[in-house]
């Protein structure tokens, strides 16, 4: 088994005791984070989309931020704004959730196309300008956003140069009767995330990217046979 592959194979086994039988979703999630992409999920409410985000950051020992995407939404409540600093009389940047390594947008085709714009730079290129000043995000910044593909009523379609910030679209689903039983059965007492354990940090994943890990993930094919 290559380094790569044990790495993942851990990644998704820990990810596995609080969603279970999404180990496909998992993995594609994975590589193209690791191919500095972004995905979006269009599911129904109920499969786990932000739990999903949630163990992901917390398994993998990153930042997590997660802004729920409403009309009345700005741009500057996703990535910050200037505020005065009276002991100095400067101006300061006040960072928004933007500025983390995991970012969930909870419903994006909920907002405005302005403030869905306001992810575009971010997307594109790690970056983002607040009042003409360019500000660097981090390295692994990573995009999940979620919407529900039933109801349609005020919401703002994506259009394709947004769409296109995305290197896939995928559908988590409900899980199988088996799983679905295992989960009621693990939270009729307590919670599994607070229990679950960070098995990576942020030196591993910058590695792995380095070794073109996303090339290699073919050879994790037989994992899932």
């Amino acid at each position: 088994m290559t380094s790569a592959a044990g790495y993942l194979k851990r990644i998704i086994k820990s990810i596995d005791t609080v969603i279970h039988g999404k180990e496909n979703e998992v993995l594609l999630i994975l590589a193209v984070w690791l191919a500095s992409g972004h995905v979006l999920i269009e599911d129904v409410p109920g499969t786990g989309k932000t739990l999903l985000a949630k163990t992901i950051s917390k398994v993998m020992g990153l930042d997590f931020s997660r802004v729920q995407f409403t009309p009345d939404l700005l741009p500057s409540d996703i990535l910050g704004s200037l505020i005065l600093n009276h002991e100095d009389n400067k101006l300061d940047l006040r960072k928004g959730p933007i500025f983390t390594s995991l970012f969930l947008g909870d419903e994006i085709n909920r907002a405005t196309p302005r403030t869905q714009s306001a992810l575009l730079e971010a997307m594109a290129e790690k970056n983002v300008t607040i009042d003409s000043k360019t500000h660097a995000l981090n390295k692994l910044f990573f995009v999940m956003a979620t919407q529900n593909p039933i109801e349609q009523h005020g919401t703002f379609p994506l259009p394709e140069a947004q769409l296109d910030r995305f290197m896939i679209q995928l559908s988590l689903g409900y899980p199988d009767y088996e799983s679905e039983m295992k989960m009621i059965l693990e939270r009729s007492l307590d919670d599994p995330l607070d229990k679950i354990e960070t098995v990576s940090n942020e030196q591993e994943i910058i590695q792995l990217k380095r070794q073109q890990t996303p090339l290699k993930l073919i050879e994790l094919k037989w994992y899932f046979a």
